[in-house]
């Protein structure tokens, strides 16, 4: 068994005995299901890197090409979908108390996740609809004033231009932070509060270089909870986890959260 039977025994004795558990999730989750990490080659679109993409900056010098890129995103990734590691962590909020999903991913799976198990089991997505610290593809804002939707892959070809605010006319634009932007003030209270009161932090497939949303597991550390590190390769977390288990969250995560899936008493 990846990991080794001692260390997951061990790190199952550390989710059970913690009454409150902050998860913070990163692309390494979403890789398993095929998203695209939009790094290096894979990431090229038309000569363009994501870098050149990304920013305020090139919105406004060209919203037309943003939009374009961002609708040839949107069509990759709903093509993909939650993996057994996304559906263990919904599974768990869902039927336990205490528990509070952080995502560093734009990809919407956790809440797709969400939404499937909740049906499955009858109950409403809410526990397990996580803090989307980086926002999302699938949800589009305002450039100019507090307008927000939803906007999935349309049935027809996106527009090539962006669309206009139905409130004041503003473009419309991806609800994603991009590079140079600060992270949305509520999720990352959200997050920081839900870390600040866990007694666990699990840190699962994040490569914890991206701050301040990699500091969510060392909060709950300096407010002397414990960390537990579920990633294939070491990260500056690992220097401050208890424990680690080294493989990938979709066959991992199922494996520990498994005697965690019954409802708290």
């Amino acid at each position: 068994m990846t990991g080794g039977e001692a260390e997951m025994d061990r790190a199952r004795r550390l989710v059970a005995s913690a009454e409150r558990i902050v998860v913070l999730t990163g692309a390494g989750v979403s890789a398993e299901s095929g998203v695209p990490t939009f790094r290096g080659e894979d990431g090229l679109w038309q000569s363009h890197r994501p870098e050149e993409l990304a920013t305020p900056q090139a919105f406004r010098r060209d919203p037309a090409l943003v939009w374009s890129w961002y609708a040839w995103r949107r069509e990759r990734v709903a093509e993909c979908r939650p993996n057994e590691g996304h559906r263990a962590l919904a599974r768990l909020a869902l039927l336990r108390d205490g528990v509070t999903l952080v995502t560093q991913n734009v990809d919407g799976l956790h809440t797709v996740a969400a939404e499937e198990e909740a049906e499955k089991l009858g109950v409403g997505p809410e526990p397990a609809i996580p803090w989307e610290l980086h926002g999302s593809v699938f949800r589009l804002r305002c450039s100019s004033c507090e307008y927000r939707e939803e906007h999935r892959v349309p049935e027809e070809p996106e527009p090539v231009e962006p669309l206009h605010c139905p409130e004041c006319r503003g473009l419309l634009r991806p609800d994603v932070v991009w590079f140079g932007e600060m992270l949305p003030a509520t999720a990352l209270d959200g997050a920081f509060q839900a870390a600040r009161e866990a007694d666990l932090a699990l840190a699962v497939g994040t490569s914890a270089m991206v701050h301040p949303a990699a500091s969510v597991p060392l909060v709950t550390a300096d407010a002397g909870g414990t960390v537990l590190e579920v990633n294939p390769d070491a990260t500056p977390l690992s220097r401050v986890a208890s424990l680690a288990l080294r493989g990938p969250a979709g066959e991992l995560l199922p494996e520990l959260l498994s005697s965690e899936v019954t409802p708290q008493g």
